[in-house]
């Protein structure tokens, strides 16, 4: 039964405790002594350790997405918690309960899937439902789309995380078009939860988040436009135009030719979806950053923005997670 998890411990304690083993590495100090480096992750979170005695040997006794007993001292260094690790040894996975070590997301899958459908099923075009229809008539699809993360690291990274965001899109894209004219709506919806679809067999995520061979060599865009084009095909008569306005949609939506976009937005819906898009994931992962240290009004430097967050009051953001 695990006790103490990652979110939890703090500078000096003492750990004993179980986590999943989502990262290994080796490496060698500059008087050559070996030492490794393991993320250890809960469904708190993840937590770094540092092995620098006996490192090789403790190293054979267990690989990456192997379930661990660590024991060890936490210690905050550069505004991080991580356990400089004395022992670490692998656990039979039929000892452990694996809903302990996958982190979710706080909200239902269920309730967040019914609201998504509902309002899909608000959608005035006719191809666009039927399309909307075919994906929710396939049953491995929803299920894949309620548990998988929306990505490895950067935003969302726990299970439901894909369909948090993908229905928090929605609910953004419903707000903001009531600023602009002359937006095709229902197409903006369908793009928003179309964009990230691919992701459920980018990822695999029954232990730690990491890729399929699938996603590593095609990546998300060109699965989901695959499957796009797949559900299209078994509706008569779909438009071959809106077919093709749907799937600019999903390879420009990354915004930037730098970020895995082989075509810029061009299209107004394009433009919003990317837009909308990059700001949701910016704001789940700014958000979710940790404080620098207790109490502090700073989160920890977060390395793909470069930057860290003031905060303030902790008291002034009770209700930053709320959907």
């Amino acid at each position: 039964m695990k006790n103490l998890y990652a979110a939890d411990i703090h500078d000096n304690q003492l750990v004993d405790s179980l986590f999943l083993v989502s990262a290994k590495n080796h490496g060698v100090t500059k008087t050559g002594n070996s030492y490794l480096v393991v993320k250890l992750l809960d469904r708190s979170g993840e937590i770094e350790g540092r092995v620098w005695d006996r490192a090789d040997d403790l190293a054979r006794g267990f690989d990456k997405n192997d379930f661990v007993r660590v024991r060890g001292q936490a210690t905050l260094y550069q505004g991080k918690m991580q356990i400089r690790v004395q022992d670490v040894m692998r656990v039979d996975e039929t000892k452990v309960s694996a809903e302990d070590f996958l982190p979710k997301s706080a909200f239902d899958p269920d309730a967040m899937l019914q609201e998504l459908q509902l309002i899909l099923r608000g959608m005035k075009n006719p191809h666009l439902l039927a399309l909307a229809e075919a994906c929710f008539a396939d049953q491995q699809l929803m299920e894949l789309l309620r548990r998988a993360p929306g990505a490895k690291t950067i935003h969302h990274p726990y299970l439901s995380g894909l369909l948090e965001h993908t229905l928090s899109l929605l609910k953004l894209i419903l707000k903001v078009v009531e600023n602009y004219r002359g937006v095709d709506v229902d197409l903006l919806l369908m793009g928003g939860f179309l964009h990230d679809i691919g992701k459920i067999y980018e990822f695999t995520y029954e232990r730690a988040v990491d890729y399929t061979d699938e996603g590593q060599l095609l990546g998300h865009l060109v699965m989901e436009v695959e499957l796009v084009t797949a559900k299209i095909e078994t509706i008569p008569d779909f438009p071959k135009e809106l077919a093709m306005l749907i799937k600019h949609m999903l390879v420009s939506h990354h915004g930037a030719y730098e970020f895995g976009s082989p075509k810029l937005p061009q299209t107004v819906e394009a433009v919003i979806l990317h837009s909308l898009d990059d700001l949701d994931g910016k704001i789940q992962a700014i958000q979710a950053l940790p404080e620098k240290e207790p109490g502090s009004k700073w989160t920890v430097f977060h390395r793909a923005y470069g930057r860290s967050f003031f905060r303030g009051n902790s008291s002034n953001n009770d209700d930053s997670n709320a959907q």
